[in-house]
């Protein structure tokens, strides 16, 4: 949003002014680097052999988390998962476990399309694979519903991209909806607000793990705050071409692990041949 955008602008501005990185402005380097995670690849649903050998190949890209989302369509919803596409959900998994055992965390990426009863089937069928977590297991506003859905499971859920506000994480939080946040530092008010939710799931024993499903200098500002939560968990990593061109120095991403930048304020500087390139007519 162009809101945003001002706010990682303004950041930058006083982090270059000062010749600090964000992430020193808001308390300090806490994270040397900052685990991510990657998405599946395309192929994955084929059949759980293919899951394990595709896993197999991002552990040994260096990747030690994924994520894939094993009930489409994502629309209508909230719908009935029915109990032959939990089954077959459940051979993804054990494909997946059987090929890298427990050297790769798996994390159902729902996006909020079961119903509270669907989601519950879901999970306890599930739960035998360890999976890191349950994300958006039901539409995320109705917190209510959401906490049901906690109650009933031991994998943790995680929930956030969709909120807006402070308040509305505080009331996920409090009503132990979910234990880990996914902030989207653009859409929740910029880098303070975002600071503020982090610190507001570290005093309830809550982790954050940030939405980073846009543009590079979002990401940008994510990883300062990353940087500098105790309570960071693992970074959503997307990195398009542009991601790896736009910057004159790109974001570092290897081995599963992305190094925060060293540079003042959101610590990147734009290649402007790059960004002009692109620009809409």
């Amino acid at each position: 949003s162009v809101l945003a955008a001002i706010d990682f602008a303004c950041w930058d501005i006083v982090g270059k002014a000062t010749g600090q990185p964000v992430y020193n402005l808001l308390g300090g380097q806490f994270h040397e680097k900052l685990r991510a995670y990657a998405y599946m690849p395309r192929g994955w649903d084929e059949s759980p052999e293919r899951a394990g050998e595709i896993a197999q190949q991002l552990l040994d890209e260096g990747n030690s988390a994924c994520k894939l989302d094993p009930f489409a369509p994502l629309h209508p919803g909230p719908r009935d998962i029915s109990l032959e596409e939990i089954g077959r959900a459940a051979g993804i998994f054990e494909g997946i476990r059987n090929a890298v055992g427990d050297k790769m965390e798996v994390g159902i990426g729902t996006h909020g399309q079961l119903t509270t009863y669907s989601a519950i089937r879901v999970a306890n069928i599930l739960e035998q694979y360890s999976p890191f977590w349950f994300e958006e297991p039901v539409p995320p506003e109705n917190i209510d519903e959401m906490a049901r859905v906690a109650a009933h499971t031991s994998i943790p859920i995680a929930s956030g991209e969709r909120l807006v506000s402070k308040y509305e994480f505080s009331q996920l939080i409090e009503k132990q909806a979910a234990q880990i946040i996914q902030i989207d530092v653009g859409q929740a008010g910029g880098i303070l607000e975002a600071k503020k939710v982090a610190a507001i799931a570290e005093a309830h024993y809550a982790m954050i793990a940030p939405h980073m499903y846009c543009g590079p200098v979002a990401a940008a500002a994510a990883i300062q705050v990353d940087t500098c939560s105790p309570n960071f968990v693992i970074q959503e990593a997307n990195q398009g071409p542009l991601h790896k061109t736009i910057f004159k120095e790109p974001l570092v991403f290897e081995n599963g692990f992305i190094i925060p930048p060293t540079g003042p304020g959101l610590g990147v500087e734009l290649d402007m041949d790059v960004v002009n390139a692109h620009l809409a007519e």
